[in-house]
C-alpha cells in the first residue's frame, strides 16, 4: 500500500538517517529490499518515510543475526496481503529453531573456554598451556602463555 505523503527524503539524507551508505542504499534496492524510489522533475530520487522504516527494519535484523535473503523473505511474506499468517509464523519459527541452537552452541563454547582459561595461569612457556594445546598443541618453549 503506498503512502499519501509526497516523497520528502533524497538518497543521500535517507542514507544517513538510517546510518547507511549510499551504495549500501542502491545494493538494497538492486536486491529488492527497498523498493525503486520515485523521481523527481529533476531525475533525483525521492523517498519516503516507509523507506526508512524499511532501513531501519533491515539495520535491526541484521543485528539480530539474519541474512539479507531472511529479510527479503520475510518482507515478501508480510507485504502480500494475501500471505496465509501461517505461512509467517512457521518462517518465524523455523528461525527461532536456528537462533536458539545457535545460543546453544554459543553456551557449550562459553563454557569449554571458561574451563581453559581457568586451567591456565598466564605464567610459563607455552608448553603445557591448556589453551594453547587445546587450540593445535604448540610446543615450542620458547613462547610464553602470560599477560
Amino acid at each position: 500500500m503506498k503512502e499519501k505523503t509526497p516523497p520528502t527524503w533524497t538518497r543521500a539524507a535517507l542514507a544517513k538517517a538510517a546510518d547507511v551508505g549510499a551504495e549500501t542504499l542502491r545494493f538494497y534496492e538492486q536486491k529488492g529490499l527497498i523498493e525503486e524510489p520515485q523521481r523527481s522533475a529533476a531525475g533525483y530520487r525521492l523517498y519516503r518515510d516507509s523507506d526508512l522504516e524499511r532501513l531501519q527494519f533491515i539495520r535491526r535484523s541484521q543485528d539480530l543475526g539474519f541474512s539479507l535473503q531472511d529479510i527479503k523473505q520475510i518482507l515478501d511474506l508480510t507485504n502480500n496481503i494475501r500471505t496465509p499468517r501461517k505461512k509467517v509464523r512457521d518462517f518465524a519459527e523455523a528461525r527461532l529453531s536456528v537462533i536458539r541452537r545457535k545460543i546453544s552452541d554459543l553456551r557449550a563454547m562459553e563454557s569449554a573456554l571458561g574451563n581453559l582459561v581457568a586451567r591456565c595461569d598466564g605464567k610459563g612457556a607455552l608448553k603445557g598451556c591448556p589453551i594453547a594445546e587445546f587450540i593445535g598443541g604448540h610446543n615450542s618453549n620458547e613462547n610464553q602463555c602470560h599477560e
